[in-house]
């Protein structure tokens, strides 16, 4: 049975970090709300519907969550998870979860280890570091499992071959990566487990898949795609200088169609999983910097969300991820808004229940 998992953003609510950057009150839907269209039709800005830009501390905003992805179809979030060397950002949604014994949903890590940076939401030129990524010795590997401990040992986190599955955002930039997954194998096999099943995201030329600690891969769509989409024919660039009714500005866009097609065509073998995703537009984020896919429709997520299920099917592959939940400043995301209302989740439902999944 395919089992759905759908990545999460924690970034909306708000955390001392991002006050101290951009003043108070910042959270994701700071960029969302700003955003503006940049050319004709450019579907900008987004508006979730019913205006319902909601706060993740909030009571009863997790219940809804879940209650929306489970009618579905979809199995579990996966969370992004940040730690700097056992400091942490973002951490509280997920606690929530955690302690909500009555969310009944399952959900899983994955952690984003890059440094914590003003361009990550939009700033544009060299990066401007808010917190570095800093890695320690065992003494950190322990302090970071142990925070793991208590979602491993929850019975709704998400384990193969009980093992619970650990996505890895950049392997490569980890010192003594081996060790440390051997340390938090030893330690996960104390608690009863047959160790870490650690799922390497492949992003560009990320690959560490050749790593006899790296159990699994998961294509982190459409960012795997973004160096090739550029080079290719398919990859748009306006040139500056047309008016907004053409294209005002340098916005370098591919066809979703033609992505996906590309995503289809590469083979996969066990444990490499695909990825589909909703659509693209970080506008919100990067303003005329940005990178958009034109032409997604919840029919052709539907569509290619099939094709990947089947091809998942044989290839011996029974977890599939979606980028994303909730992506609102990507404009990639599941929930519903005000042009597709729940149109996008619905597909979801349908295609799960015509290719016998549930």
């Amino acid at each position: 049975m395919i089992k759905i998992i759908s990545f999460y953003l924690p970034q909306f609510h708000e955390i001392p970090e991002n006050n101290d950057v951009w003043g108070k009150g910042f959270t994701e839907w700071t960029n969302v709300k700003k955003a503006y269209p940049l050319f004709f039709r450019h579907n900008q800005p987004r508006k979730p519907l019913h205006e319902n830009y909601y706060n993740l501390l909030d009571d009863g905003v997790m219940d809804w969550q879940v209650k929306l992805a489970k009618k579905a179809g979809i199995y579990g979030f996966c969370f992004y998870h940040y730690w700097f060397g056992g400091r942490m950002v973002l951490e509280k949604p997920v606690k929530i979860l955690l302690e909500n014994k009555q969310i009944d949903f399952h959900f899983c890590f994955s952690w984003a280890n890059e440094p914590w940076t003003k361009t990550w939401h939009g700033a544009g030129g060299k990066k401007e570091i808010s917190i570095p990524q800093v890695y320690g010795g065992e003494e950190e590997w322990k302090a970071h499992y142990e925070y793991f401990r208590p979602y491993f040992m929850d019975e709704r986190y998400i384990k193969k071959e009980n093992r619970p599955i650990l996505l890895i955002y950049r392997l490569r930039n980890i010192p003594h990566f081996n060790d440390r997954i051997r340390f938090w194998n030893e330690c996960a096999k104390r608690d009863g487990f047959d160790g870490i099943f650690v799922v390497s995201m492949n992003i560009c030329r990320e690959n560490a898949g050749k790593s006899r600690w790296v159990n699994g891969e998961v294509d982190f769509e459409p960012n795997k795609s973004r160096a090739e989409i550029m080079q290719n024919p398919f990859f748009l660039q306006p040139k500056e200088g047309k008016s907004l009714f053409w294209n005002r500005y340098a916005v370098r866009s591919a066809s979703y169609k033609k992505v996906n097609e590309k995503m289809l065509q590469t083979p996969h073998g066990k444990n490499q999983f695909r990825t589909v995703f909703v659509d693209f537009d970080d506008s919100p984020r990067r303003g005329i910097r940005a990178v958009i896919t034109k032409g997604s429709t919840p029919g052709k997520f539907g569509k290619y969300l099939r094709k990947a299920i089947q091809k998942s099917k044989k290839e011996g592959n029974f977890y599939l991820f979606i980028n994303a939940w909730n992506e609102w400043g990507e404009g990639n995301y599941l929930e519903p808004d005000t042009r597709h209302g729940y149109s996008y989740l619905r597909q979801i439902k349908r295609i799960l229940q015509e290719e016998d999944c549930d």
